[in-house]
């Protein structure tokens, strides 16, 4: 259930509304809002009967929520959560893209590649120093080592960095080094991981699981918002089907289903959607077509020598070039909304 208060509401009558809501059993979720602040009622078992909060002080209306998740539902928040990282801003209409190597291999190669997508105008730079891979014998990456390249990068370049965290026992140590702190795709439910998100101090990029539902999906951003957490992004990196030609089916579909049903930014990885490099940079420009909030691209300044993924990144130049078409699809996307609405 969401109680919204009338514009305007003090302090105390909020704080009152809370106590009542605690008092008998709830937990009570203050949520800012543009003119106005909202209340969310969380762990009720069954139906909460409005009649307990309608006519109090401050309070405007109260409405039943029916989805399974609640707080990042747009039933409880209308307005885009917008997340800030650096320069790159997420949720506002724009189109931040991350880029960089699938993983940190050396200083070297970080920063040769940093510059690059820097220079095209990548907003964030990416690059694993845990890497989960299917074989035990690929490259693991580089742990520490790597976190610290990707510092050295964050300082040499002034691009925020984003890593990808794998278990509890590394997330104080990626936390100490990253911007940005990814859950991927085999840890979409790792209920422990998400939990461990949720009391982060910094923003968390969720990627959906491989064969994951968006109900599920968006269950296991529940997990991070509820406890405490609200710099959400969501990450569509394309589900296992049964196709060949590539290595997952990217869901162009699910960005519209995620906009209506929540207000979490969704952005795309068509990288990992395609798995090969002609696919990508038509995957990216559709992407940015159906509304994204952003994009993360695989880049490798000598992907025939990377350790992991290097059919799937592009070259330096191939990027320059997605940068610019990328921006005029998304000009005219904005431009063509702008007259419809």
């Amino acid at each position: 259930m969401l109680i919204v208060m009338k514009q305007g509401a003090t302090k105390e009558k909020i704080d009152g509304i809370i106590k009542m809501a605690e008092k008998r059993g709830y937990m009570a979720r203050p949520i800012p809002g543009g003119d106005r602040v909202s209340i969310g009622i969380l762990y009720n078992k069954g139906s909460v009967d409005a009649g307990h909060f309608l006519g109090l002080a401050g309070v405007k209306e109260v409405i039943p929520v029916t989805k399974p998740y609640k707080l990042v539902s747009r039933e409880v928040q209308q307005d885009n959560t917008i997340v800030k990282i650096g320069d790159a801003v997420f949720g506002n209409g724009s189109l931040p893209v991350i880029a960089g190597p699938c993983a940190i291999e050396s200083e070297d190669q970080a920063l040769a590649i940093a510059k690059a997508v820097k220079k095209a105008g990548a907003q964030l730079f990416r690059g694993g120093a845990f890497k989960p891979r299917t074989s035990p014998y690929s490259f693991q990456g580089l742990g520490r080592q790597g976190l610290e390249i990707l510092a050295k990068v964050r300082k040499e370049t002034g691009l925020p960095v984003v890593t990808e965290i794998m278990d509890i026992e590394h997330f104080d140590m990626v936390e100490e080094y990253a911007d940005l702190a990814q859950i991927g795709t085999r840890n979409m439910q790792n209920f422990s991981l998400l939990k461990r998100a949720g009391k982060s101090s910094i923003p968390v990029m969720l990627k959906r699981g491989m064969s994951a539902t968006l109900e599920e999906w968006l269950m296991a951003a529940e997990y991070i918002m509820e406890e405490g957490n609200e710099q959400v992004i969501l990450c569509e990196r394309g589900v296992r089907t049964f196709v060949r030609h590539s290595r997952n089916t990217l869901d162009l579909s699910v960005i519209l289903a995620v906009k209506k049903e929540s207000h979490l930014p969704v952005i795309v990885d068509p990288s990992h959607a395609a798995g090969v490099r002609d696919q990508v940079m038509p995957l990216a420009f559709a992407s940015s077509a159906v509304g994204a909030d952003g994009l993360m691209i695989e880049v490798h300044h000598k992907p025939e020598e990377a350790l992991s993924d290097g059919a799937q990144s592009l070259y330096p130049v191939q990027f320059e070039l997605l940068m610019e078409k990328v921006n005029k699809i998304h000009d005219l996307t904005c431009a063509a909304a702008g007259e419809k609405s």
